[in-house]
């Protein structure tokens, strides 16, 4: 039997499609259309900057090594996703020019430069006198002068500019979108109290050109908005006088000369201007140049004004307290008596803010060492670990300076932590540590006392509003013991750690472990399938792509395993006739972002079950630090696979995984489930129940 993979980039933008469906469903309300119209902008910028500039790097690799990672030769997977990226953006200008319609429905609208009152007229010119004109400095273009810098991601206006006797030439400058200062969103006054008028920052920049320009006495302008998206990779020099902290910090000042990936432009931009765009910037047929409309840098509208009527949130997308803490016992005691799960963004994520406030301020705590890859911007992790050190406690994070994006952002947490005596890890070197652990150790009456916990997403309390996530708050004595290992290895790393994270016994730790015992579990389902007895498999993660693993499912649906996989984004499997009853793969795009990663073995009964950081990508099971735990009381599986069963019912938001990636929804004539909301239902009834 041959086996077949779609192409990780492919299925990544099936993924994106799927957010782009949630902005074209009329059932979900406007202001969240809108917001996922910036998510889907903002995840294609990720994907060029990140995905698109590594096929292009890979198009020099040879064969061999192309052919384990990508599936296809770039060259044919990069032409694939430019026709797709193509109709997407079709059907994103046709889903924002319907949305605009409607927002006129709510007397919403986006006012430009042409079509403003008198009185709108002078609020703004004062508001860029007083608020933009600062933070605008235009750059004159010639032929001959070299390109200027382009930031990322920022947005830029090109301008054409002329005499009205001069015949033909025109001259050009280009004007960075002061966005990052000022805000992308103006409020106009309106005379109509009901009716509501947002104004683009650019558009304010448009209406002022002549008066920016006066010095040239220039009487007619043109400009129209593009961007520009660069190689994101962060390459680090081996240097041994450097130390890690400087290799980033050096990687992230040559991220500057990255590359273009792409270039987005306004499809009504002044020819002659868009040809010295793209010969300045040294593109060809093969980057992506892209048309468009007006509008760019859409990520911005995940942040629209909120200038709607008011929207009454329902009380299916409100957090509330887990029923464990609701008689207000202090976190510690509640984890020390049982193991508590927490579902996020369902349950509060205060309890695990509290239990680092607690340990601060406990005279028996000695020590708290947890790891950190995505924080909040203001912290309250942070918070109160400086405050545990502050109180004398050892405190030790492992900050992965290596987090994509937030490189910079955790590089000032380094220069934070460090000055407050709290050690900072900085990991092992070609190792992402994407593992989320904690450990407090405290030691009273004669005894030391382990306590902490294990999460499938960040340890940030913003993103889990929004994350779906499990983690689990407990004190069981193994679990504690193999987080103790990791952190030892991240303190002192050896060439050859493996052996060590491979003596963990409650926790399945990557590099390699974690691989192991994933096939050690599937083989031991086949062999039940092949005995003619009940095998199952449920997995749950954010991305499936790993080639082995993959094939190991294959291996177990044609020995008659019954397996069932939520997928959120990337999906390389392909469900082929041999065995297409067997494998159900769903995934669910919905208000909340599904990020949990959960395993689930049928096992003769016993029921194995995971709760994981790591998905089923070859970098994270072979070239990161990663952590699954095992869970093991039985009212806490019952719960997760409850969990997991609403999940595979949902017929409202989930899409099938098919080979074609045709993204259609599940549609049957069962009760309908929409897993999100009933998920809300059921943890919130257990509250009812304690």
């Amino acid at each position: 039997m041959s086996i077949h993979f779609n192409p990780r980039d492919i299925t990544w933008l099936a993924f994106n499609e799927r957010v782009l469906q949630e902005a074209m469903d009329e059932k979900v309300p406007l202001h969240l259309r809108i917001r996922f119209l910036g998510i889907f902008s903002n995840n294609l910028d990720e994907f060029f900057r990140v995905r698109v500039a590594g096929l292009k790097r890979a198009m020099d690799f040879k064969e061999k090594v192309i052919a384990e990672s990508f599936y296809q030769p770039p060259s044919k997977i990069l032409q694939r996703i430019n026709e797709v990226v193509m109709r997407q953006q079709l059907n994103f200008d046709k889903t924002w020019k319907k949305i605009q319609t409607e927002m006129a429905d709510h007397k919403v609208f986006i006012k430009n430069a042409k079509n403003l009152t008198a009185n709108q007229k002078e609020f703004v010119r004062q508001y860029f006198d007083e608020v933009v004109e600062s933070n605008v400095i235009p750059i004159l273009l010639h032929e001959n002068t070299p390109m200027p810098y382009l930031r990322d991601k920022s947005l830029y206006l090109g301008v054409a500019m002329r005499k009205k006797d001069w015949q033909y030439s025109s001259n050009y400058a280009i004007i960075e979108i002061p966005s990052r200062f000022v805000g992308r969103f103006v409020l106009l006054p309106t005379e109509d109290p009901e009716e509501k008028n947002v104004m683009l920052l650019e558009d304010v920049i448009t209406f002022n050109l002549p008066h920016i320009f006066s010095y040239f006495g220039y009487d007619e302008f043109a400009a129209n908005a593009f961007k520009v998206t660069k190689d994101a990779e962060l390459d680090l020099d081996n240097d041994i006088r450097t130390n890690f902290a400087e290799k980033i910090e050096k990687g992230l000042k040559n991220r500057r000369k990255g590359k273009p990936t792409r270039f987005v432009f306004d499809k009504d931009m002044d020819k002659a201007l868009l040809e010295l765009l793209i010969r300045k910037l040294n593109l060809t047929k093969k980057d992506s140049i892209i048309p468009g409309g007006k509008i760019h840098n859409f990520k911005h509208f995940m942040d629209f004004p909120d200038v709607f009527e008011k929207y009454e949130r329902p009380v299916e997308r409100t957090s509330f307290t887990h029923q464990a803490f609701e008689h207000g016992e202090r976190v510690t005691d509640v984890i020390l008596k049982e193991d508590v799960l927490l579902t996020f963004p369902y349950h509060k994520y205060n309890p695990v803010i509290d239990l680092l406030r607690e340990a601060a301020m406990d005279p028996d705590v000695k020590s708290i060492q947890i790891t950190a890859y995505r924080l909040a911007s203001s912290s309250k992790i942070i918070n109160a670990l400086i405050y545990a050190a502050r109180n004398g406690k050892e405190v030790t994070v492992m900050l992965e300076l290596q987090a994509r994006f937030d490189e910079e952002s955790n590089l000032e947490w380094k220069d934070m932590l460090e000055p407050e005596g709290i050690t900072v890890l900085v990991g092992i070197p070609n190792k992402k540590v994407h593992a989320k652990l904690c450990v407090i150790k405290k030691r009273a009456h004669n005894k030391t006392i382990q306590y902490g916990f294990v999460s499938t997403g960040n340890f940030n309390e913003k993103t889990a509003r929004i994350y779906g996530d499990h983690l689990l708050l407990t004190a069981d004595r193994g679990i504690m013991a193999d987080i103790n290992k990791v952190f030892n290895v991240l303190k002192k790393p050896k060439d050859d750690f493996i052996p060590i994270l491979k003596t963990c016994k409650n926790l399945l730790v990557c590099p390699q472990f974690m691989r192991e015992k994933i096939v050690h579990h599937i083989d031991k389902e086949i062999e039940e399938a092949k005995a003619g007895r009940k095998a199952e498999i449920i997995v749950k993660v954010n991305s499936m792509s790993d080639r082995a693993l993959i094939e190991k499912i294959y291996e177990a649906a044609k020995a008659g395993v019954v397996t069932r996989m939520i997928v959120r984004g990337i999906y390389c499997a392909v469900n082929q006739k041999e065995f297409r009853e067997k494998i159900k793969a769903i995934s669910i795009v919905d208000e909340y972002l599904e990020h949990a990663r959960v395993m689930y073995f049928y096992n003769k009964g016993a029921e194995d079950m995971y709760i994981s950081s790591a998905d089923w990508m070859t970098r994270n099971l072979d070239y990161r630090i990663e952590a699954a735990a095992k869970i093991t009381d039985k009212n806490l599986k019952k719960e997760l696979k409850d969990i997991l069963d609403i999940q595979l019912k949902d017929n409202v938001k989930a899409r099938i995984l098919d080979k074609k990636l045709s993204n259609e929804y599940v549609r049957n004539d069962k009760h309908e489930c929409r897993s999100q909301i009933e998920t809300y239902k059921y943890l919130k009834a257990k509250t009812s129940k304690k």
